[in-house]
């Protein structure tokens, strides 16, 4: 982590090392890949409650992707009250009436259509757990310094697929939701001015009558996706 008094490179002999052959290494990521397909976007929640421990430990998974120059510029904020989560909703859905009733263009909506999406959002009450992911765009000492941080996106934007991937491998659905514009949720979390919201996610297990898009199932093939020189 970047600190004032630690700039020196103080390297240390790699911990943790992972040597598996080609067989074993063809066989975890082929495992891997078998629970990461049947991650599913989902809207439908059980109201059961998550125990915090689980919530905990996928967040602290997140905290331990790559960020520029180790600043790890993220905040996440996890949300299971039940008030808070309905003004959570509240000011949510304010937003997303004024995306529906003409802030976004007529090209996205109809986008969005094969999605099912509208300005109502019942995800953000029923389900027992709301994750705020939150962008640390500059970082302050404890005098109040600032310093930069760099590759910001792209560093949160890692973090929030290890906290996906950490929440379906520990049996939860996760929704990715982003009400535009989000600047609300400082407020309402009391979060600094150096911190950007980027995204909520609602997290909990999937109702017995949970349903998807038939879209949703639709994936590029790997040619698609894929460029390879050998």
């Amino acid at each position: 982590m970047f600190s004032r008094d630690a700039l020196a490179y103080d390297p240390i002999p790699l911990p943790d090392h992972v040597d598996l052959d080609d067989a074993a290494s063809r066989k975890a990521a082929q495992a891997f890949f078998d629970v990461m397909a049947q991650r599913h976007t989902v809207r439908d929640y059980d109201t059961t409650p998550i125990p915090r421990d689980i919530i905990e430990t996928c967040i602290k998974t997140a905290g331990r992707a790559p960020s520029g120059a180790n600043h790890q510029p993220w905040s996440f904020a996890a949300i299971s009250n039940p008030a808070l989560k309905a003004r959570i909703r509240a000011e949510a859905e304010e937003e997303e009436r004024k995306f529906y009733d003409g802030g976004a263009g007529d090209e996205w909506i109809k986008a969005l259509e094969p999605i099912g999406t509208n300005d109502h959002k019942p995800h953000l009450t029923d389900a027992p757990w709301l994750i705020v992911v939150f962008a640390q765009r500059y970082g302050e000492f404890e005098d109040g310094t600032r310093y930069k941080n760099y590759y910001v996106p792209e560093s949160v934007g890692i973090a929030c697929g290890f906290l996906i991937a950490a929440l379906h491998h520990a049996g939860l659905s996760v929704l990715t939701h982003t009400p535009n514009p989000m600047k609300f949720l400082n407020g309402t979390l009391n979060r600094p001015a150096s911190e950007k919201p980027i995204m909520i996610l609602a997290v909990g297990k999937a109702r017995a009558d949970a349903q998807v898009p038939a879209v949703a199932k639709i994936k590029k093939p790997l040619e698609e996706i894929l460029t390879v020189w050998e």
